[in-house]
Order: structure tokens, then C-alpha cells, then sequence
């Protein structure tokens, strides 16, 4: 397999940055999180539509995904970056979210799979 200079030197330049991509807020490692919530049968839209209402204006975020499952018609995906784990933390402080949370409850019938990640880049998140 031949590489032309072109590709060599796009790899070099990705190469030499990765190392500042993968650092958040204060040169910390970005944090992660992503999970399956169940709502309530039948109240899947109401639930997304809270918290699509309530995901802004979150300092340190940089990435909040809600998705539908397509495969149960009452589960979500939330998929989560953040430049820290503290902006993540201190955001669960946030009075807005702590209306949605109290919204949310008597929606969510529980959650079934999570977990936390250490996000290194990719497309829409800065470093």
C-alpha cells in the first residue's frame, strides 16, 4: 500500500493536535456519559420533550443527545460530552435541571444501561 504525501502529512497534522483534542476545561480529560432511560409506557415524547427543553445553558457542556430507540417505543438514549466531570456535576445543581428532574420522575420507569466515558474527539466537540 503506497501513502501519497498528501495523506502523510493530514495524519502528521491530526496526530500532532490529538493530544490538545482530547483535554476540556483547564487542560482536564472531557467526561462523558451515556445511558438508556424507559419511560412510562406511552409518555416517551413528553419526557424528551423535557429534556430538550431543559439542555441549554449548561456551562462546560458540549454535547447533550437525546434519541429515540428505535426498537422500544418507550426507551431514550442520552449521550453526553463535557469538558469536565465537575461542569458535569455542578450542572445537576442548576436550578433548570433541577425543575426537569422533578418534571421527569414520575415519567421515567427506570434506566437499564449507562455508562462513563473519557470522550477524546470527534466531530462537534472542541477541544
Amino acid at each position: 500500500m503506497t501513502i501519497d504525501r498528501r495523506t502523510m502529512l493530514g495524519a502528521a497534522a491530526v496526530a500532532a493536535i490529538l493530544p490538545e483534542v482530547a483535554l476540556g476545561a483547564e487542560g482536564k480529560p472531557m467526561y462523558g456519559m451515556l445511558g438508556r432511560m424507559k419511560a412510562v409506557p406511552g409518555k416517551r415524547d413528553e419526557l424528551l420533550a423535557l429534556l430538550l427543553d431543559s439542555s441549554g445553558g449548561m456551562p462546560g457542556c458540549l454535547s447533550y443527545i437525546v434519541a429515540k430507540d428505535l426498537k422500544d417505543p418507550d426507551a431514550l438514549w442520552v449521550t453526553e460530552a463535557w469538558d469536565s466531570k465537575e461542569h458535569h456535576d455542578a450542572s445537576l445543581k442548576l436550578p433548570q435541571v433541577q425543575a426537569t428532574i422533578a418534571k421527569a420522575r414520575p415519567l421515567i420507569a427506570g434506566f437499564d444501561s449507562g455508562a462513563e466515558t473519557e470522550p477524546v474527539g470527534g466531530i462537534g466537540l472542541r477541544g
